[in-house]
């Protein structure tokens, strides 16, 4: 049964903003803060893509997540971690190596901690809970990105930066606030050397499984990332927006535009089975995409396109979420591994896709950059469609049969 919760749901779902607010740091925040130290645009942009890279590759140490203390207690030290690094960071911006180290890693720490809060909260709620629940998972990460880039804005504009910095930091922990009133089970009691031992194993496992196989095919292909949300803030100037609307409406964008999304997955949720409507958006959201080709070049297009682009995230990270707990499914000793498995596999093309973004700009300009997304959005999900058509009619897809541990 699952354990009663004194914590609403919607509670326990926003927890995830820690994650959100150190994305949303580290990707707006930071490159505006490195920009007005006449730091060089080609260095930001290595920067970020290092600080970012955690999201890939964390998966790597996911099993010691699952074994040894309980997720709650994992969740607690990684937001200790992330936190404590960012504020040492922030007070060393002017030392470029140091900072993007320590951001690096407080970045591996923050997704650390959402793969334990998934595992965490895949265990706690029920099965009936589970798109509810990703809604306000995606909204605590697409709406603390939003709003913490846009309060660190005006903190290093209003006070010092040792301030600054520290404000931030505490900001950071204030989710686990509401961890005492979340149940905790216990985990598994295997040291954690021994999770590593079993890492290969445990994956291997999970690979064999065609659900997460079929999840991971998905997020790993360019079907519905859009990770024009990452590349638009760089070319305002193509839409004649200056630097603080950009930055308004990049702060702005994400929040409304990510929470709206989100909302609205509410609605939708039971038309179409999760894979399929998440390939749905994927199709849609690329036809939006080419349609802003059409449009003219001005700051208002800009707003559009931005808010637009993030609705459309909102709306597949919040569906990717939901097939990473229905994937995982219900007493799964394994959860916080899968769930992070699943997540690195999203983020995947996410990275590549802005490089395609790039390439269409170099070539085209805005309405290459636009053409070249939304058109393999569009083939990605077509193709993997009729894929997925394929091989649920060989045999329907179900959530992984595991049993619990002691």
């Amino acid at each position: 049964m699952t354990p009663r919760s004194v914590a609403p749901l919607w509670l326990m779902g926003l927890t995830n903003s820690i994650f959100g607010m150190y994305g949303g740091i580290i990707l707006i925040s930071v490159p505006q803060l490195l920009s007005i130290r006449h730091v060089p645009e080609t260095t930001i942009a290595a920067m970020t893509a290092a600080m970012v890279s955690p999201g890939i590759w964390t998966f790597l140490v996911s099993p010691v997540l699952d074994v040894r203390f309980s997720r709650r207690w994992y969740s607690v030290a990684s937001a200790a971690m992330a936190a404590a690094l960012l504020v040492v960071a922030l007070l060393n911006l002017d030392h470029l190596a140091l900072a993007e180290g320590l951001l690096v890693a407080g970045y591996f720490f923050a997704n650390l901690y959402q793969s334990a809060l998934g595992g965490w909260l895949s265990s706690i709620t029920s099965t009936e809970q589970e798109n509810k629940l990703s809604s306000w998972v995606t909204m605590g990460n697409v709406g603390g990105g939003g709003a913490m880039a846009v309060a660190t804005g005006e903190l290093v504009r209003n006070v010092s930066p040792g301030i600054a910095a520290l404000v931030l930091g505490a900001v950071i922990m204030l989710p686990t606030a509401v961890f005492p009133f979340m149940p905790a089970p216990g985990p598994d009691r295997r040291l954690a050397a021994e999770s590593f031992g079993q890492f290969f194993g445990d994956v291997l496992s999970l690979l064999k499984r065609r659900e997460v196989l079929i999840a991971i095919v998905l997020f790993i292909a360019p079907a519905a990332t859009f990770s024009l949300t990452n590349f638009l803030g760089g070319i305002g100037d193509d839409f004649h927006a200056s630097s603080h609307f950009v930055s308004i409406v990049g702060g702005g964008g994400v929040l409304l535009g990510g929470v709206a999304g989100c909302l609205f997955f509410r609605l939708i949720d039971r038309l179409l089975p999760l894979r399929f409507l998440y390939l749905a958006i994927g199709v849609v959201g690329s036809l939006f995409t080419l349609a802003l080709v059409l449009l003219p070049r001005t700051p208002a297009v800009f707003a559009v396109a931005f808010i637009g682009e993030n609705v459309f995230q909102g709306l597949a990270i919040t569906t990717s979420v939901a097939i990473a707990f229905e994937t995982i499914g219900r007493r799964n000793p394994l959860a916080a591994t899968t769930f992070c498995l699943l997540t690195s596999a999203f983020n995947i093309p996410i990275t590549y896709m802005l490089f395609v973004d790039g390439w269409g700009y170099t070539k085209q300009g805005v309405a290459g950059s636009f053409a070249a997304d939304a058109s393999l959005g569009v083939i990605a999900s077509v193709l993997l469609g009729a894929l997925l058509i394929w091989v649920t009619r060989r045999r329907p897809l179900a959530p992984i049969p595991v049993t619990e541990t002691s």
